[in-house]
């Protein structure tokens, strides 16, 4: 079912979050809103650091406020919660790219004091939107309850002490389930609880944890892989060429996780080893036709729902007319020859 189930006690440590830069702004650059979380560093390393850096305007933020500097004009080019897309007018998606999920994805959790299905009242990451209405998409169909929604920061503690259950995204998230991990690891076989010192529970006064991982729980409903954050932009700006250095950017990124795991393991004091399992188990940053499939499906339940107005159709930005080689060189991958 995609569940932990751990009894803790103690204090946890503090949660370190993975921030970017800004590079120094252009007349004639355009502007990107980053989500600064770990799992979007790949598809923004080649901007970041690598080849493609200083072409672009970088701003870093939490997913809603990425969201909101796109539809406000303050960005032209953001990577998004998927929700949003249906959410505004005059935009295209990025093709063949997302932060997406074919089963687990361990950064999106919804903490629970209680099974889920006893539930009564849920607090909601402020930072997040397509994971709130994953949660109440599984509410309605997969878990069968209909809980009170309450909006609150993304601190666990402060969540879980005014409600039953709590949804936490992004490297928050991560932290909490890899000291979940970790505790799971130490128990004896078959036991249904454990214990742990006071810098390794999860979430502090909470003695009885449920951990559900929401795209775990997606798969199980639907059958299909969730989407959860894609590049958007105005559609008169997106041309084959930025195209082109958005896919070159993905791949400098993808061939550099262990560098890019290494430097988080620093800023959010995790293990480099468990992230970069993460970034290439638990991550999948293609827009490939399952993940396509799984949004759109995303899309239609969202509609019937009434969380987005309808589903529209997707509009994808051109793809780039340059070659293979050309996007390697533009990466800065060098060829044999």
């Amino acid at each position: 079912m995609g569940v932990s189930s751990l009894r803790l006690s103690g204090r946890p440590r503090r949660c370190a979050i993975l921030t970017g830069f800004t590079v120094a702004v252009g007349m004639s650059k355009l502007r990107v809103s980053i989500v600064e979380f770990l799992n979007t560093a790949p598809l923004v390393w080649g901007f970041t650091d690598g080849p493609l850096e200083g072409r672009y305007d970088l701003s870093f933020t939490v997913p809603s406020l990425c969201a909101e500097a796109l539809r406000t004009g303050e960005a032209d080019i953001a990577i998004i919660p998927a929700i949003e897309y249906q959410r505004m007018e005059g935009m295209v998606m990025l093709p063949d790219m997302a932060v997406a999920a074919k089963h687990d994805v361990r950064s999106i959790l919804v903490l629970s004091k209680k099974p889920i299905e006893l539930a009564r009242r849920i607090a909601l990451d402020t930072n997040s939107r397509s994971s709130v209405a994953l949660v109440r998409l599984l509410c309605e169909g997969f878990w069968h309850i209909k809980p009170e929604f309450v909006d609150m920061p993304p601190d666990p503690a402060a969540m879980l002490a005014v409600a039953d259950a709590a949804l936490v995204i992004g490297d928050p998230a991560l932290e909490v389930r890899l000291k979940v991990d970790a505790l799971s690891e130490k128990e004896p076989s078959g036991a249904g609880c454990c214990g742990g010192d006071d810098s390794e529970q999860p979430v502090p006064g909470v003695d009885a944890l449920f951990v559900y991982d929401v795209a775990q729980q997606w798969h199980e409903m639907t059958g299909k892989p969730c989407v959860l954050a894609v590049w958007v932009g105005r559609h008169e700006v997106v041309t084959p060429e930025v195209v082109s250095d958005f896919l070159a950017s993905k791949a400098y990124g993808l061939a550099e996780i262990g560098e890019i795991a290494e430097g988080a393991s620093l800023k959010l004091n995790l293990s480099p080893r468990h992230l970069e399992r993460y970034l290439r188990e638990n991550i999948d940053f293609s827009l490939d036709a399952e993940n396509l499939d799984g949004l759109r499906h995303y899309f239609a339940l969202a509609a019937g729902a009434g969380l987005i107005p309808r589903a529209r159709p997707i509009e994808f930005a051109a793809s780039p007319a340059r070659g293979d080689r050309d996007l390697r060189r533009a990466a800065g991958v060098r060829e044999a020859h």
